[in-house]
């Protein structure tokens, strides 16, 4: 009698174990860089809303602010005093910006 075998073999299993291995380590490396990038780019927009943000103090009181506590809580929240990758934003004669 003929019995249908329908199944995959032990050595066709770990062929997919294999390659699903090797993706895995291809990929979580390149997410871990990825963080990086993201923080940077977060900072850099975070930057230019305080920014502007500053503009509009000017133009309100017709001086740049003193520090960034200055802004808070009219112009930015506490949220924003801060980059995402933990680096405390700066003004320095007008200009925003994050310490490197």
């Amino acid at each position: 009698m003929l019995k249908n075998q329908n199944g995959f073999t032990l050595i066709e299993m770990l062929i997919v174990l294999m390659i699903i291995s090797v993706l895995i380590i291809l990929i979580i490396p390149n997410l871990g860089e990825k963080s990086k990038d993201v923080n940077k780019k977060g900072c850099d927009a975070l930057v230019s809303v305080v920014q502007s943000q500053v503009d509009s103090y000017y133009l309100d009181k017709k001086s740049y602010p003193a520090s960034i506590d200055v802004l808070v809580p009219e112009y930015i929240n506490d949220k924003q005093k801060t980059c995402p990758n933990g680096k405390a934003l700066v003004i320095t004669d007008g200009k925003v910006s994050a310490p490197k």
